[in-house]
């Protein structure tokens, strides 16, 4: 049963951020290993790959990873629209507005954060979007861009978008420069302005407002949550998956998922087994594993020990093993009990 009415706010909790070239299907699935609740999006698919593409490539994913968004990009209500209507039929459980990209490339296609000075094509594409789809349509924006970035140009953007019929915004609150910074300097060089995001919230208490931009801990997260509805996290839960591990227990009051990281590897690796009989190779799947030990004895080894031989063409589960060798070796020398063979397993990872 899809969550509706009163539910849409716990939906929204806690979220994972569309990270191009990130948030994959295999990371999506390793990230669902260590918390269940949180929500997850893919990386944002724009109209024309979508129309015109690999489906599979596309709209692919494992029924373990719901709840799961899909964040398209486009600005034709049309495209956007048939595009919705394929990820409904795909079996997401949200559609996903990418009103946030400052990137050349998205801005050229004229979607992403560029979009925020259009909010009528917005409100268009949602409209057109909606009328195609029954699961939620949302919004994922900025606070602004270049020199329209005061509170009125974003009431102005969320009022119009809102009078189309959203509910749900996703705010990364930082503005954006179109020109003279990178996608990466535009995550950093901008300074956060969370009580931008929590005004807006209090201008529009009916509404769901989930702010994204510089959470790193869980503290901060149920910081957060005392002022808006959801949080989302992007380069964290990738660099350090484990982060997630407390996530169910403190912002959802529910059971972990797994005990320890090695819990998560040896569920990890009977995916990555499986994947590897469909012929996708062991580097796509071993990648997002670089950061799983992060902070413990033994990671830089670990990164090191999976580049080493987990890239390497035609690469088998072999290779992990060797990883997980090399880990425990490092572990020994520091005193600590042995957890990376099958046999044994550590709770305290």
């Amino acid at each position: 049963m899809r969550a509706t009415g009163n539910q849409a706010l716990c939906d929204h909790r806690f979220c994972i951020a569309p990270m191009m070239d990130w948030t994959d299907r295999h990371e999506r699935y390793l990230l669902r290993l260590i918390s269940r609740r949180a929500r997850l999006y893919t990386e944002m698919v724009t109209t024309g790959a979508l129309i015109h593409g690999d489906q599979e490539r596309f709209l692919g994913y494992a029924d373990a990873e719901h709840p799961l968004g899909l964040q398209l990009g486009g600005s034709d209500p049309e495209d956007m629209a048939r595009c919705a209507h394929r990820g409904e039929v795909a079996g997401f459980d949200e559609i996903n507005i990418n009103v946030g990209c400052p990137s050349d490339r998205v801005q050229a296609g004229r979607f992403g954060a560029c979009l925020m000075l259009e909010p009528d094509l917005v409100a268009n594409c949602f409209s057109a979007m909606q009328a195609a789809v029954s699961i939620p349509v949302t919004v994922k924006c900025r606070l602004g861009v270049d020199e329209m970035d005061h509170v009125n140009d974003l009431i102005r953007f969320v009022d119009t978008v809102a009078d189309a019929g959203c509910k749900v915004f996703i705010i990364h609150a930082r503005k954006a420069w179109l020109s003279g910074l990178s996608p990466r300097e535009n995550r950093e060089i901008p300074p956060l302005q969370y009580h931008r995001v929590y005004a807006l919230k209090e201008r529009y208490p009916e509404f769901t407002i989930v702010i994204n931009g510089g959470i790193t801990r869980i503290d901060q997260a149920a910081a957060h949550l005392k002022r808006v509805d959801g949080v989302m996290v992007g380069r964290e839960a990738y660099q350090n998956p484990w982060s997630l591990a407390e996530v169910d227990q403190m912002l959802f009051d529910d059971t972990p998922t797994h005990q320890s990281r090695l819990d998560v590897l040896e569920a990890y690796k009977t995916y990555m087994r499986g994947e590897l009989e469909n012929g996708v190779p062991l580097k796509r799947l071993a990648r997002h594993l670089l950061g799983l030990f992060q902070g413990q004895p033994g990671a830089r080894t670990w990164r090191r020990a999976l580049s080493d031989s987990a890239f390497r063409s035609g690469a088998d589960l072999t290779a992990i093993e060797a990883a997980q060798n090399s880990l425990d070796t490092v572990r020994r020398e520091h005193g600590n009990v042995s957890v990376v063979s099958s046999q044994g397993r550590d709770l305290r990872l």
